[in-house]
């Protein structure tokens, strides 16, 4: 049984209009169709948005080797024209309804923000040379502008992003955003708090046992919190999503990123434990233990770059699917409706295809990988909203300048997703 479309589900659809009769120039009397519900109030009828990727490997794999090598030659001078290259490519190649994404970001002002962040991680860089206390004064000073930096990256990200000639944008605020960024340093910071304050004093016997269950605690307390501070920082993103007068809200819960938590650790013990179990067998299966093991030798080097492939194949494809249903079926509001159904197995085929063709291609393949990845994800969403499209076009956009944070956002590694 197929799952019923999210749009079909929303109460907003107007009762079906009753047929009418009309008469023919022949004087036949027929029964005409009902007119469409959205003929008759296309606000109150849902629109639903379907994205299409057309991106093609050839095409992108000429994009990349072009921004790599002048990346390259350049000494990563031009990498703000090879990402907005590669942006508008994406951009471009993404229909929804019908109609292209634009990105508008200027390379220029993109480079003065590269500049920065690579002068603020320097210092970092060469604080560290110099003493350790100046090392984490400098860590700590670029922790506390790292939530501006990320506002910044959103903000531009979306000031430039169009569709149908109208902008996006993010409205969170500077509060918001440490509120959400700064509960992720929480960890670190007891963490060396503890180390700096319960490390034993010179010429006395460290008490090891305490040290070692103190430690313990605060990293499973670390491990903890970590569901909840990913739905803060998605809570924050999803919610200050904007389009026109459509304004985005996230109605995820923390539980609900406990629950996809615990079903990534679930998924990966189980696929750790069938290797492990395999193993076992061929070695208790074995004329002896002792021979079984001799038989696992030349492949016992390995085990841990096998077992490290085995998360990044299978366990990673089931953490982002999960996690970009969990996101994308919770960003709606009264007017709008995101769905995701990106599936695992499909992904984690296409991922094992993705890793094998790379290898063999010793990496040339990697475009075309990235095209197959975008369309697979892209793909699987959809949006539904009860205003008429053509009522948002001509709103007036507004948004950041900023180029400095969409850089950050670049080195920090941190992206929208989709």
């Amino acid at each position: 049984m197929t799952e019923p479309h999210f749009a079909d589900t929303l109460p907003m659809a107007l009762p079906a209009a009753k047929p009418t009769a009309v008469t023919t120039t022949d004087t036949t009397t027929v029964t005409a169709p009902a007119p469409p519900a959205a003929a008759a109030d296309p606000v109150a009828t849902a629109h639903p948005l379907d994205i299409v990727f057309t991106g093609s490997g050839s095409e992108y794999f000429r994009i990349w080797i072009v921004n790599l090598l002048l990346t390259l030659v350049t000494f990563g001078i031009y990498y703000p024209w090879a990402k907005v290259r590669r942006l508008r490519y994406f951009y471009g190649n993404t229909l929804v309804d019908g109609a292209a994404l634009d990105f508008h970001g200027n390379p220029r002002k993109m480079l003065k923000g590269s500049a920065l962040v690579a002068v603020l991680f320097g210092l970092y860089s060469l604080a560290g040379q110099f003493s350790p206390v100046a090392g984490l004064v400098a860590l700590v000073l670029v922790a506390l502008i790292a939530p501006a930096l990320v506002r910044a990256s959103m903000q531009f990200r979306l000031a430039h992003t169009s569709w149908r000639g109208l902008r996006f944008r993010f409205t969170g605020s500077m509060p918001e955003v440490y509120r959400a960024v700064l509960p992720l340093y929480v960890p670190a910071v007891l963490i060396v708090g503890f180390m700096a304050f319960a490390a034993p004093e010179p010429g006395k016997a460290p008490n090891t046992t305490a040290f070692v269950v103190a430690l313990l605690g605060l990293l499973v307390l670390t491990m903890a919190m970590q569901p909840w501070t990913f739905w803060k920082l998605k809570q924050y993103q999803h919610d200050h999503y904007a389009f026109a007068t459509v304004q985005a809200r996230f109605t995820a819960t923390p539980w609900g990123f406990y629950k996809l938590t615990l079903k990534v650790c679930g998924f990966a013990l189980l696929a750790i434990a069938l290797p492990v179990a395999a193993i076992a067998v061929m070695v208790f299966t074995a004329p002896s233990p002792q021979q079984g093991l001799r038989g696992l030798a030349p492949v016992a080097a390995l085990l841990p770059f096998l077992l490290m492939l085995l998360v990044l194949v299978a366990v990673k494809p089931y953490a982002v699917s999960r996690t970009q249903n969990l996101v994308w079926d919770h960003t709606r509001n009264h007017d709008l409706q995101f769905h995701s159904a990106l599936r695992f197995v499909p992904l984690l085929w296409l991922t094992l295809k993705n890793w094998l063709l790379v290898l063999l291609t010793l990496g040339l393949y990697w475009p075309f990988a990235a095209i197959a990845m975008a369309r697979i994800r892209l793909q699987a969403v959809s949006i539904a909203t009860r205003v008429a499209p053509d009522t948002l076009v001509g709103q007036r956009p507004h948004g950041s300048n900023e180029a400095a944070g969409d850089a950050a956002g670049d080195m920090l590694g941190f992206d929208l997703g989709l």
